[in-house]
């Protein structure tokens, strides 16, 4: 009887997988498997306004382009225009981001004032505040020839800050503004408070206060200059409790 040729039978013999050798390593994934970034599952979006609030406010607005946000977040510089369409887009939704933020430190302000006088002086001083801490932001909120005021989140965040000015100016006269429909006494109102904080903050931002300031007593700051400002205006306009 022929003797079994067993070795090519041997060879086509699964090996046992428990039998390893102590110096086997896992295997490698792969050449084609990608290693996870940051930026997976709709991150990247979220990356690049971070990005671009950075640039903003490190290089103004002249120095936020699409490139120049997608050089900060590390990506390609197709990843802006994938996500936002143009620079229109991208700075749009960069201010809707500033706005909420905006309403959000004047909603927290006015929360922790514990007095009529305290609420009339919080909001237009966390304006300021906001404007002095984020001034490319700011700057970009009321660039209104650079944004998309159609695109919904802009909008709405434009609108709710509106509507706390509107609420304010309602609450120092004590009586309901909505916002959507003014009497003339209203409006004259709204623009009026508007205008003085708003201008305050941009002669700020300017570093145009400096002449009155050194000529105000020594240590004099403009957050005190603006208190005194605010308190000459709303005296006698507020509620009695």
């Amino acid at each position: 009887m022929a003797k079994r040729d067993t070795t090519a039978e041997t060879a086509r013999r699964p090996r046992n997988p428990r039998k390893t050798s102590p110096t086997s390593r896992p295997a490698r994934p792969p050449a084609s498997a990608k290693t996870e970034t940051p930026y997976h599952h709709g991150a990247l979006r979220e990356a690049l306004l971070q990005a671009a609030e950075r640039v903003l406010e490190r290089d103004g607005l002249a120095g936020l382009t699409l490139r120049a946000v997608a050089r900060e977040a590390g990506v390609s510089h197709a990843a802006p225009t994938h996500h936002f369409g143009d620079l229109t887009g991208l700075v749009s939704e960069l201010a809707a981001i500033g706005f909420r933020q905006f309403n959000a430190a004047m909603a927290a302000s006015c929360d922790a004032a514990t007095s009529p006088l305290q609420r009339a002086l919080a909001r237009p001083k966390a304006y300021v505040a906001y404007a002095e801490a984020h001034p490319g932001m700011y700057g970009l909120m009321f660039r209104t020839e650079r944004l998309d005021y159609s695109r919904p989140s802009l909008h709405e965040a434009a609108e709710s800050s509106f509507a706390g000015l509107a609420n304010a100016i309602g609450a120092m006269r004590q009586e309901p503004i909505t916002g959507k429909a003014l009497t003339i006494e209203q409006g004259a109102a709204i623009a009026r408070a508007w205008s003085m904080v708003h201008g305050f903050t941009m002669l700020l931002l300017d570093g145009r206060l400096g002449d009155i300031l050194e000529r105000l007593p020594d240590g004099t700051t403009a957050e005190q200059l603006l208190e005194a400002i605010l308190r000459s205006t709303v005296a006698g306009k507020l509620p009695s409790t």
